[in-house]
């Protein structure tokens, strides 16, 4: 995926051997597609929280008013409630909760290095699309490093019940991904991030 604009160049692996097609994507959260978009930053910041009409005073002050001798401006906004915190061995575990914005603030539990705060581990919350049906799901995501960069190096899913409390019952209620070949080219073309540009480059696609 390229940050500037978050373009991606995707390709469906099968089962029985052989690639698909090159597909223009981007990262997006929790989406209705099959098999989903490309892994979205879990760490991304929510967009800024919309001001409400109730957040402004009614009926608006008027007159001099007291005079100000001091103002406050606040500099961050958090996403999550910290509901537990423990240290287990070498690493500190967070137990987290979202302020805001449960569907896009993912993340559940956090497993960090109590003396880098390098991240091991995360327990996160996202959906699975079944036809009308939306099932929730939980990821045990563990992370590495290579050449400085934290990657995935394993995921396990599971898939638990809808909205109205029907489990889910299709192929795949337990699933699990393992990523042991990671490379980090140099530079990657520009051919990659425009869909219109694929066909002239067959013979130069991804394996």
């Amino acid at each position: 995926m390229r940050n500037l604009d978050r373009a991606a160049l995707k390709r469906r692996v099968f089962p029985y051997g052989g690639l698909g097609p090159p597909e223009f994507e981007r990262p997006a959260f929790n989406e209705d597609r099959d098999p989903g978009p490309p892994t979205a930053d879990i760490f991304e910041p929510a967009p800024k929280k919309p001001t409400k009409v109730s957040d402004v005073p009614t009926p608006e002050p008027s007159g001099d008013g007291i005079k100000t001798i001091g103002t406050v401006k606040v500099s961050a906004e958090y996403e999550y409630y910290v509901d537990a915190l423990a240290i287990e061995g070498n690493l500190v575990h967070l137990t987290v909760r979202p302020v805001r914005d449960p569907e896009r603030n993912r993340l559940r539990e956090v497993y960090a290095d109590k003396t880098t705060y390098e991240v091991t581990r995360l327990i996160a919350h996202d959906r699975l699309y079944v036809g009308r049906q939306i099932y929730d799901t939980t990821f045990d995501i563990h992370v590495g490093v290579l050449d400085g960069r934290p990657i995935v190096t394993s995921i396990h899913g599971e898939v638990g019940q809808a909205a109205d409390g029907s489990a889910y019952f299709g192929d795949g209620k337990s699933v699990d991904y393992t990523f042991t070949t990671i490379k980090f080219p140099r530079e990657m073309p520009e051919w990659y991030f425009n869909a219109r540009t694929y066909a002239g480059h067959q013979n130069d696609l991804p394996s």
